[in-house]
């Protein structure tokens, strides 16, 4: 009976379906090889994009010392950094209202409306929100950019959030009620400090969300408020270049290295 019904699990476990790891393994190749020749000719001693002349760093050092690659970078912190800090702190909220609250009529409606953002193209968000910063008259610049990500990032923040305070021992906060805590003291001492791994994790997916975005920021933004995205793809439009190169894969390994630290921070809160 064991063997029957381990032959049963395993004929419907994908992996032992004939034809998948080439089917995965071309997949990994058609997703990955592009982003590796990328990196691979971002350190090419010579312009071409064709033939691999040499190893050198010479693109990263021009890369860095472009002011329009350092002006458009730091237009795209401030921005990521409003939008991280706003987004968190209001998908906090969020999870708080929706997982610490009793059961209330429009509960479902209200994780609809959290997570909306997930749930269309992105294209349409933008429209949206350029349509309603058009109906209200207000001027495109950097303000209409953080908006538009603040609400694009809450349910990237909100999603850890919500499940770290789904894993937390709901009674430590009705212990600390019965010692006549407050509110506000069992949210400080107790809720708080369990909380903030994934407070933290939310707030780097939110960066990163944020900093990598090109289509919102397109049509939200206005004259002089480019961000790294947005110079990126405006300069390939006339031609590729190994600096372009450089500037994608810096880009590309921040990306990396916040969503590696979010999982990190998730691993060590399931730990």
């Amino acid at each position: 009976m064991a063997e029957l019904a381990m032959a049963r699990r395993k004929a419907f476990d994908l992996r032992h379906q004939r034809g998948f790891p080439t089917i995965a393994a071309l997949c990994f190749v058609f997703l990955y090889a592009p982003i590796a020749l990328l990196l691979i000719y971002s350190f090419n001693a010579s312009s071409s994009l064709t033939a691999f002349q040499g190893f050198s760093v010479d693109w990263y050092a021009k890369a860095l010392n472009n002011r329009e690659v350092q002006r458009a970078a730091w237009i795209s912190i401030e921005i990521a950094t409003v939008a991280t800090i706003a987004s968190t702190l209001l998908a906090t909220a969020a999870a708080l209202a929706t997982a610490r609250a009793l059961p209330f009529r429009g509960m479902l409606t209200s994780y609809v409306i959290i997570n909306f953002p997930l749930m269309v193209p992105e294209i349409i968000t933008a429209i949206a929100t350029l349509s309603f910063f058009a109906l209200l008259g207000i001027e495109r610049g950097f303000w209409t950019i953080a908006l538009a990500h603040i609400c694009f990032c809450v349910p990237f923040a909100y999603m850890p959030i919500r499940a770290r305070l789904e894993d937390m021992d709901r009674n430590l906060e009705l212990a600390a009620a019965d010692l006549y805590a407050t509110p506000w003291a069992t949210f400080r001492r107790i809720t708080l400090p369990l909380l903030l791994p994934g407070i933290l994790a939310g707030a780097m997916l939110a960066f990163i969300v944020s900093i990598d975005d090109y289509i919102i920021t397109a049509f939200v933004g206005g004259p002089g408020n480019t961000t790294l995205p947005v110079y990126i793809f405006s300069t390939v439009r006339n031609v590729v270049t190994p600096e372009i190169n450089a500037v994608s894969s810096l880009l590309m390994l921040v990306s990396i290295g916040f969503v590696s630290l979010s999982l990190l921070t998730g691993i060590r809160r399931s730990g």
